[in-house]
C-alpha cells in the first residue's frame, strides 16, 4: 500500500511539474518561429509584431498584450524578403472590428526595402487592431489583435490549472493514505517500536 501511494506521489509530482514547464515554455521568448504568437503567414509570406514601450520596461517587447496603457512603438518585421518588394501599408484601429473602430494610425502602403515598418503612438486601455496590408497579387491581409492593459483571464487560468489539479490530487491522495488501514497500522507499529 505504501507503495502504491509513493508511486502516487511521484506521479502527482510529475504532473505538477510538467504544467510548470508547459506554461514556461509558452513564454513569447522561448518559441520557435513558427509556434511563435506574434507571428502571422499566409502561405509562404510572414511577418512579426513586436511592441515596445521603453517607460515600462526598456528590454521588453511584447505582442498582442500590452501591459500599460501609454506610448507604445510597434514594429512590423516582414520576415519574408519577398514582401520587401511590393508596397506595404499598416493601420492601427481602436476596436476588434475594422468597421466599428476609430483610426489612430494610419500608414500608407509603401515600399520597405529594409523589412523593418515602425510606428510609434499612444495606446489607451482596451482593445486594437493592427491591419498590414500587402498590394501583392493576390493582396495579402495580415490581423493582430491587441490588449492594452487588459487581464487574459484565458492564460491565468492556463497558467493556474496544473498546479490546483496537482494540489487537489495531492490532497486527495494525502486523505486516502491517512484514512487507509495500513498506514494507521504501520504508525501504530512505529509508535509501538520507540516504547
Amino acid at each position: 500500500m505504501v507503495r502504491q501511494i509513493t508511486h502516487a506521489g511521484i506521479s502527482v509530482f510529475i504532473l505538477v511539474m510538467m504544467a510548470f514547464y508547459a506554461s514556461t515554455v509558452g513564454a513569447h521568448g522561448k518559441v520557435t518561429m513558427e509556434e511563435d504568437t506574434c507571428m502571422r503567414r499566409i502561405g509562404e509570406n510572414m511577418i512579426h509584431l513586436s511592441t515596445y514601450q521603453p517607460q515600462v520596461d526598456e528590454e521588453g517587447h511584447y505582442c498582442t498584450d500590452i501591459p500599460k496603457a501609454g506610448n507604445a512603438i510597434l514594429v512590423i518585421d516582414l520576415v519574408d524578403p519577398s514582401l520587401r518588394d511590393m508596397p506595404i501599408g499598416m493601420k492601427v484601429i481602436k476596436g476588434s472590428k475594422v468597421d466599428e473602430g476609430e483610426t489612430v494610425t494610419n500608414i500608407r502602403p509603401a515600399l520597405y526595402h529594409d523589412g523593418v515598418i515602425s510606428t510609434q503612438g499612444v495606446l489607451d486601455q482596451g482593445k486594437y487592431l493592427v491591419l498590414v496590408t500587402a498590394e501583392g497579387v493576390p493582396p495579402l491581409n495580415y490581423e493582430y489583435h491587441l490588449r492594452v492593459e487588459m487581464v487574459n483571464y484565458a492564460a491565468v487560468f492556463r497558467a493556474w490549472i496544473g498546479p490546483v489539479v496537482g494540489l487537489l490530487l495531492t490532497a486527495i491522495l494525502g486523505y486516502k493514505l491517512i484514512r487507509s488501514r495500513r498506514f494507521r497500522d504501520w504508525i501504530a507499529s512505529r509508535g509501538s517500536e520507540k516504547k
